[in-house]
């Protein structure tokens, strides 16, 4: 579940099942398989089969929109035990396929979250997917039941009363005693509200249900079996899609991964926080070192931190914005405070991105100016102009809560969590401990969830096994530096399924698709033909950190997930340049700096 907070943010970071054969779905798409050998799958259980496929296959009423697309909505149970009974409304976006006469079928998309927008990232395709994949599928994204275009799920009555329960909230993560007893008043309110006036929509929203839907929906666009491509928390839905409806599995990708069992939380581990199972801030803190170890042995020339020790003078400033906020005066911003938890927000939020480790030395090295006492006027004017100047990007990505209602906190619970909220202090100063920087702040990220205020669970969700054979291999993709979705993740996700291929990226920032050819031509190869990479296959990201960049500018730079944005610019034709894809982290809302 994602945290919230009003830090001018530069990025918000904050089960499938199968069916069966009872209902003859539309024509199939071309099936791949590895190495053209049948493979004998394991089944959809009798109990998901009856309760999507006893559904009627939905009509998609599809109308023009955002200028190359097309836009539906449609209304699914609330509760596929009672298929006649409530239902919910769910959006759909589709971009369709650039040769019609060739097109194998539909490519589902999710971009993460949880709570990301399906039909967001379908529309930003044609700036991310290969052109070969463009022309042969419908790129369709559906909006998670409770999320963005769909019927949105709302915890409190009003934008007045949600914007007091969430007031504790707007820090990046809380450092000082009275920071963490104000946060943990807000989790509290935010879980009763979920647990009451959020109902009964938040008991119907786990992935479970999710999946559900995409295999209904999957069925009205007369595919016989899924081609999906997740992101992050996408990552999970495609796994309990897999787990759930093996045998409907046509092709699979997940790209920055999470270990289904880690997310659920298993056995006694339902008592640990979310992030002492699945160690976000493991990964968070291996790439953040890695850029200073490779700042030093890059050179003064390289990298201004290199005139001293990197890792000592990070330690540093750290240790200076713990002991005390920084005022800067800048005459456009006013006074602009910096704290610690800011700080780690804003390199978390940096290592998102290939580019990132240049604005983590620029921070650093600005604030190791402006901390230091002794620092002389002429010093720290650039320094303050480096910081204002992050500060001023921040401005201009900033989400501004107070209308219209925003319920980005309450897109849904689908794990199990410690059950006091008053337990996280002690827990985020042990996790980092063990991870340090960003431990604290992946730990406070669930707060809200604590078992004891939010109470309202979904009575069908499904938490395994998540280790059952799929029709066709699932390709799983894992990056070593990824800050968001650990790359150990990957690793163990792929050792669970037992139809599955691991394929390594030694690039920077969250999730690997886009950031080289290597990468990219391979998920391509095999959602266009089901060709996989070979065993132990490891790609390398085009920009490593402090080497020349790539001339092209997609492994730098994120597509637009402005609906609006996309529409202004229209599609991009057969040729272009690509973009990263705009993936939204698993998580905590990770940040750049707060102007208080």
């Amino acid at each position: 579940m994602p945290r919230r907070n009003r830090s001018i943010a530069a990025a918000g970071i904050a089960g499938i099942l199968l069916a069966g054969a009872a209902v003859a779905p539309a024509a199939a798409a071309p099936s791949p398989a590895a190495g053209d050998r049948p493979v004998t799958s394991d089944r959809t259980s009798p109990q998901e089969a009856r309760r999507v496929d006893r559904v009627p296959t939905p009509t998609l009423d599809w109308y023009a929109c955002y200028e190359y697309a097309e836009c539906a909505t449609v209304r699914l149970p609330r509760d596929y035990d009672q298929p006649d009974g409530p239902t919910t409304e769910v959006a759909v976006l589709r971009v369709k396929a650039r040769d019609q006469q060739r097109k194998i079928g539909s490519l589902f998309v999710n971009p993460g979250g949880p709570g990301g927008s399906g039909t967001d990232i379908a529309l930003a395709a044609p700036y991310v997917l290969g052109d070969e994949v463009l022309d042969r599928f419908d790129v369709v994204g559906v909006d998670p039941r409770g999320v963005a275009a769909s019927q949105q799920v709302r915890c409190f009555p009003s934008v007045k009363e949600q914007t007091r329960a969430y007031a504790g909230l707007n820090v990046a993560f809380p450092w000082t005693k009275a920071e963490e007893k104000a946060y943990v008043a807000s989790s509290k309110a935010v879980g009763r509200g979920c647990s009451t006036t959020g109902r009964p929509l938040t008991g119907a929203m786990s992935t479970a249900e999710v999946a559900r839907d995409m295999d209904v929906l999957r069925r009205a666009v007369g595919d016989r079996k899924l081609t999906y491509l997740g992101f992050s928390y996408g990552s999970i839905l495609g796994q309990y899609y897999a787990n759930m409806f093996p045998d409907r599995v046509r092709a699979l990708v997940i790209d920055g991964v999470l270990n289904p069992n880690e997310w659920v939380g298993q056995g006694k581990a339902r008592s640990l926080p979310q992030e002492a199972r699945m160690r976000s801030a493991q990964g968070a803190y291996k790439a953040l070192r890695e850029i200073l170890v490779r700042c030093d042995k890059a050179g003064a020339q390289a990298c201004a931190l290199a005139e001293g020790d990197p890792v000592a003078s990070f330690d540093l400033v750290a240790k200076r914005l713990r002991a005390k906020p920084v005022v800067i005066e800048d005459p456009d911003f006013g006074p602009l405070t910096i704290t610690y938890a800011d700080f780690v927000a804003a390199n978390l939020g940096a290592l998102y991105g290939p580019t990132g480790y240049a604005e983590v030395v620029d921070l650093t090295a600005a604030l190791l100016v402006l901390t230091d006492p002794a620092a002389s006027p002429a010093a720290r004017r650039p320094a303050t102009a480096d910081v204002t100047r992050q500060a001023a990007k921040a401005r201009e990505q900033a989400r501004r809560y107070d209308f219209p209602y925003d319920n980005g906190l309450e897109t849904f619970l689908d794990a199990y969590h410690p059950k006091d909220a008053g337990s996280f202090p002690a827990l985020a100063a042990k996790a980092d401990r063990r991870d340090p920087y960003f431990g604290r702040l992946w730990t406070w990220a669930t707060s809200p969830c604590a078992r004891k205020t939010w109470t309202v669970r979904d009575s069908d969700a499904y938490t395994g096994p998540f280790n059952r054979r799929t029709a066709a291999p699932v390709l799983v993709v894992g990056n070593y530096w990824d800050p968001a979705t650990n790359y150990r993740g990957a690793v163990s996700s792929a050792r669970l399924l037992p139809n599955s291929r691991l394929l390594s990226s030694d690039s920077w920032g969250h999730t690997a698709y886009g950031t080289s050819a290597c990468v990219t031509g391979a998920v391509d190869a095999y959602l266009l033909r089901g060709a996989l990479p070979a065993n132990g296959k490891v790609c390398v990201g085009d920009v490593q950190p402090f080497a020349e960049l790539p001339a092209e500018p997609g492994a730098t730079r994120r597509a637009e997930a402005s609906k609006g944005a996309l529409a202004a610019e229209g599609a991009p034709g057969r040729g272009e340049p690509k973009r990263l894809p705009p993936v939204v982290a698993p998580l905590p809302a990770v940040g750049t700096l707060t102007v208080r």
